[in-house]
């Protein structure tokens, strides 16, 4: 995601050592590492903490505290963000969080108190503190640190406490709205735009001094980028009819997995095959799956349908990048429910489409980023609420 700001830092002649967990990338089977292996002036280490008893109690608190977050009046027609936060907090702790004194607003506010002066005393992780000490970086950026009960916490700790200036990178465009919080103060928050700056101050408290207005690094390669392929090599490689337009399906990383996307997006293209309009009933059909819910299309076969293709990976080497932008620059619009790839597909000049459903609604409009999308900048998608007033939108 910050690719562009590393190559642009390692051009400038700055070292930068990142620290990472020992995850691959999500979807891709590509180590983290080689991705930037071109670069000398970067280099890796791997997290290497020893769990113990405060670590353990220091999980909980932090989850426990991002929970409560979702008990705000502010997201009181959001229940299912309050849900999904809710599968990673222990029973014991949310059937607390029920008890009566809790059920109102000064007794919930009495514990998020309680409950952060514990979080400020627990003590540093020692490997970190070291950390910092020998490697005596001059700035530590930290990102996303919003993952729900985020342990990136501990490095802005250690950071501070040698005396090393700290950054928050905001990492994507719901991250603010539907994560964790902001609980340890870095000296500078850095978002995309004027829509974070009042999230990060409202929902974070975050002073407006330390708030920098930066763009969104993560969608740098896609604005410029021109093909590689024609539109008839693309649509051979994919074996998809070159004649007519396709449009392309983007899955979401939607919570909970029950319904599955994967089902609806075969009874959407059999809507849309039933259309009066000869061009959008004939038009052919990519679906790019999400990396996150691959395991849901084990249950759902697209091969009896003609001229769709189901393809497509996380977009991180050059070659995924390639496609991913391929299939969006010749598509002749893009669906789906609740993601990313409408910016995406906004930034490369396609129409954007979206259908609010009753299985999907909550997690559509219960969540506040979705609402960005529908009206910040007059809207990047055109919205229907039902296959008629969906499929009208398409042929027009």
């Amino acid at each position: 995601m910050y690719e562009s700001v590393l190559r642009a830092l390692a051009a400038g002649g700055h070292d930068i050592e990142i620290l990472a967990n020992r995850r691959d990338t999500i979807g891709s089977g590509i180590d983290p590492e080689h991705l930037l292996a071109d670069l000398p002036q970067i280099r890796w280490s791997w997290e290497d903490l020893r769990p113990h008893a405060w670590t353990e109690l220091a999980a909980a608190v932090r989850i426990w505290l991002d929970y409560l977050r979702y008990f705000e009046p502010r997201y009181r027609d959001a229940p299912r963000l309050r849900q999904r936060v809710g599968e990673y907090v222990p029973p014991l702790l949310r059937r607390i969080t029920n008890w009566w004194p809790f059920r109102i607003s000064v007794g919930r506010r009495a514990l998020v108190a309680w409950l952060r002066s514990v979080e400020r005393a627990l003590p540093r992780q020692r490997e970190l503190d070291a950390l910092m000490r020998n490697s005596r970086p001059d700035v530590v950026v930290v990102t996303p640190l919003l993952d729900l009960g985020s342990r990136q916490i501990e490095v802005l700790r250690s950071a501070r406490a040698c005396g090393t200036r700290t950054a928050l990178a905001i990492g994507s465009w719901d991250h603010l709205s539907s994560k964790g919080r902001i609980s340890e103060l870095p000296d500078r928050v850095l978002v995309w735009n004027d829509t974070q700056v009042r999230e990060a101050t409202e929902l974070h408290g975050i002073p407006a001094e330390r708030l920098v207005v930066t763009g969104a690094q993560c969608y740098d390669q896609w604005f410029g980028r021109v093909p590689t392929r024609t539109r008839e090599q693309f649509c051979s490689m994919l074996r998809l009819p070159p004649d007519r337009p396709f449009l392309l399906y983007a899955c979401s990383a939607l919570y909970p997995v029950v319904p599955t996307e994967a089902r609806f997006v075969r009874h959407w293209i059999e809507q849309i095959r039933a259309s009066d309009d000869a061009v959008l009933r004939s038009a052919a059909v990519l679906v790019r799956p999400h990396p996150t819910r691959m395991q849901e299309w084990s249950e759902v076969d697209l091969t009896n349908l003609p001229d769709v293709t189901l393809y497509g990976s996380l977009p991180v080497d050059e070659r995924s990048k390639e496609d991913y932008f391929e299939s969006l620059y010749y598509c002749g619009a893009m669906i789906g429910l609740n993601t990313s790839a409408f910016i995406e597909a906004a930034i490369v000049g396609r129409p954007v489409h979206t259908i609010v459903v009753p299985e999907f609604a909550e997690r559509q409009e219960g969540t506040v980023h979705f609402h960005y999308l529908k009206s910040v900048g007059g809207g990047v998608f055109r919205l229907a609420r039902n296959f008629d007033e969906h499929r009208a939108q398409l042929v027009a």
